[in-house]
């Protein structure tokens, strides 16, 4: 596959990058499909409001349903889970993991994509698995899964899930963590498949490039509507289910936008909207930074204070 280089960032729905994304997400999606006929059913209820018609709808076959990973499906950010594991194997040093999250909590509490950190936190993921088999990555993320992601799986968003399984639809993950973590984790919860960042790879060895740009905002919302297209689905009559503003343009493309543990922005938007909101937090004001309580780094408690300040010189 050949590189693709940077474009510059412009302001508008979806750059030359998104949508180059968002066609490698669902090219790699429709490519590593997980469901079959015998997948396991998974465990739970969904308790709709009386006043909701019943959704979803049985047997529509044009109707799909697609979670945001991060903070919607799981607690915390799973890249961060997968650095911790990759760490643990001894893929680079403490300094590095250090680093690695305090990127993920800038993020969270920004809430914006400033292209210069965007670039650091993302060539600093690439630079970690550079030179690596896929192979080797999806094997280790199958352990990793067990040791740090199964337990972090929200029930009530796993249960809005099986609903529309249920109903014969088909669910996929959309995420800007790499594909090959998210198809794992759609696989284990018996999902359809994964909309992810693809990174680059030869002869089945990561180069250390994307291609495109990672999964995030604009480019999910390309990767969704080419999904959609490839596979005949109907959009208005699809759900989207996200917990951040960022997925906006996500959740504004499909007839049915949930807002999961949604963060102010996202929140204040869906009531506007008369969209439909689900809350299953019990800490909700730790929830809204989004970085995992258990992830043993003490420069995450002492940098939050910084990181706010920070933000706040730079607006």
């Amino acid at each position: 596959m050949a590189a693709f280089g940077w474009l510059t960032t412009r302001r508008r729905s979806a750059t030359a990058r998104s949508v180059l994304a968002g066609e490698a997400a669902a090219e790699a999606a429709r490519k590593t499909s997980v469901a079959d006929d015998d997948a396991a059913l998974l465990t739970g209820t969904s308790a709709l409001a009386p006043e909701e018609p019943v959704f979803p709808v049985a047997g529509d076959d044009r109707a799909a349903a697609f979670f945001d990973l991060d903070n919607t499906v799981m607690q915390g950010a799973s890249i961060f889970h997968f650095g911790r594991g990759l760490y643990k194997r001894k893929f680079f040093e403490r300094r590095e993991l250090t680093r690695f999250a305090w990127q993920q909590l800038w993020f969270r509490l920004a809430g914006v994509e400033d292209p210069e950190h965007m670039q650091d936190a993302r060539d600093s993921a690439l630079s970690i698995v550079k030179g690596h088999r896929v192979s080797e990555l999806m094997s280790i993320g199958e352990e990793i899964y067990d040791e740090y992601m199964a337990e972090r799986i929200w029930p009530g968003t796993r249960a809005l899930a099986q609903a529309h399984l249920d109903a014969g639809q088909r669910v996929w993950l959309v995420t800007a963590a790499p594909v090959e973590t998210a198809t794992i984790i759609a696989r284990r919860l018996g999902l359809t498949g994964a909309l992810g960042t693809v990174a680059e790879s030869v002869d089945g060895v990561y180069t250390g490039r994307l291609v495109g740009e990672p999964l995030h905002g604009p480019a999910k919302a390309e990767a969704v509507r080419a999904l959609a297209s490839a596979e005949d689905l109907d959009l208005e009559r699809c759900a989207a289910y996200s917990d951040s503003h960022n997925d906006i343009p996500m959740l504004s493309l499909v007839g049915h936008p949930y807002a999961i543990n949604p963060d102010a922005k996202l929140r204040k938007h869906a009531r506007a909207r008369d969209w439909r909101l689900r809350d299953y937090r019990t800490g909700r004001k730790a929830a809204k930074v989004g970085i995992p309580a258990a992830a043993g780094v003490g420069a995450l408690a002492g940098g939050t204070a910084a990181a706010v300040a920070l933000h706040r010189r730079r607006r």
